[in-house]
């Protein structure tokens, strides 16, 4: 026998060893491209992206209510109301916790004892956040096939519009509004019959919020009480309290004339209860810059031909001046509502989602973008990615 035949016992020929190898390294990169593999993730969501609740609390919201400096209206602190309404029922309930909390001695007196089965505020927002993190239970496409057919109406043509846009987040919203303000009565109306009185009001203002305020001038006083007040009776009901502290946004003429008159007088540098044009150009034409075009150019501000023609157009009955009435139609740049709002925020979600450029929306061109809608509540990985301003 050879001394290659005398080989020890249990060697593998070179043939099997090249063909173990051949099967170990097929193996080890069968396992590494599967782990490499993206998995499957639910159309529209990014695995990178999480939703997150953002509630203001109650100091925040207060603040924002009433008009702010010109061209403000308090919008640092506004709180805009999310694009799915489930959404929004989420962070009322988070908000409405919170708000408890903050004046539940306001609300219950001194003497009792916090509700001790109330959740921890953490613990309820992560239970809410993990909620509409599950595909199961929120699946994001899902809510768009179900919110499209309620934001497609006026026509029914398949396609969200602009205007169709606006219009539901403006109904939004006025929803959070609606909210707010009637659970900031319940402060007030201590008895519960539906009204509130200036005085009940005054005494528990400065529990409540403070003297402070980020308004460009005090709008809690009398006069403007009772401008919201419309039926004249001397007290505020649900509607009229809205009003009260939302007043940008009310429809009450009385409210409006009132902003109007208040601007007006910070204006009106010789008290002739109007405007000449130089009073216009130096207190005003800056601030309404852009409100009857949208893509109007930054170098028409301090424009002196521009100014000119834009104070033509609010002068109607051509006086050469500008009236309380007159100050109307720009009313939402002086004062930024929700209805200025709805419509930066459609402009925005179509600029986002419109991939064709028609000027609409079609359902799949929204469930394939679904940030332009949702991108207030997600966050990244590697960024916020929040939109406060197009929330």
């Amino acid at each position: 026998m050879t001394p290659a035949a005398a080989a020890a016992p249990g060697r593998k020929s070179p043939v099997v060893v090249l063909l173990l190898c051949v099967a170990t390294i097929s193996l080890l990169m069968f396992i590494l491209l599967a782990s490499y593999s993206p998995s499957l993730q639910p159309h529209g969501r990014s695995p990178h992206r999480r939703l997150k609740l953002h509630p203001k609390n109650s100091a925040a919201v207060a603040s924002s209510y009433g008009p702010g400096e010109s061209g403000g209206s308090g919008a640092q602190n506004r709180h805009a109301a999310p694009f799915d309404p489930a959404i929004a029922e989420l962070e009322r309930r988070l908000e409405d916790k919170e708000w408890e909390r903050e004046h539940y001695r306001l609300l219950h007196g001194d003497g009792e004892e916090k509700d001790d089965h109330m959740k921890d505020w953490e613990e309820f927002l992560k239970e809410e956040e993990d909620f509409i993190n599950d595909d199961d239970r929120f699946n994001v496409s899902d809510r768009i096939r179900a919110l499209f057919p309620k934001i497609d109406l006026d026509p029914q043509d398949g396609f969200v519009s602009l205007d169709e846009l606006i219009r539901w987040n403006l109904e939004q919203a006025r929803g959070d509004q609606l909210h707010r303000s009637a659970r900031e009565m319940e402060l007030y109306d201590k008895n519960g019959d539906g009204i509130v009185s200036f005085g009940d009001f005054q005494a528990l203002r400065k529990d409540s919020h403070g003297e402070g305020n980020s308004l460009g001038f005090p709008w809690w006083k009398e006069e403007h009480f009772n401008a919201s007040d419309a039926n004249g009776d001397g007290f505020l009901n649900k509607v009229e309290f809205h009003d009260f502290l939302n007043p940008s946004d009310s429809d009450n003429p009385k409210v409006i004339n009132l902003l109007c008159r208040q601007e007006l007088r910070q204006r009106d540098k010789d008290g002739d209860g109007k405007l000449t044009f130089e009073e216009y150009f130096h207190g005003l034409h800056d601030h309404i810059h852009g409100y009857d075009d949208e893509n109007a150019e930054i170098s028409h501000i301090g424009n002196m031909t521009i100014a000119k023609e834009r104070f033509s157009k609010l002068d109607k009955d051509n006086d050469g001046f500008i009236s309380e009435r007159e100050l109307e139609p720009i009313l939402d740049k002086l004062y930024l509502s929700e209805r200025y709002y709805a419509r930066q925020q459609a402009t925005h979600a179509i600029s986002e989602a419109d991939k064709d450029h028609d000027g609409r929306l079609t359902l799949e061109e929204m469930i394939e973008n679904p940030y332009a809608f949702y991108g207030s509540v997600y966050f990244s990985d590697d960024e916020d990615y929040f939109h406060e301003e197009f929330r």
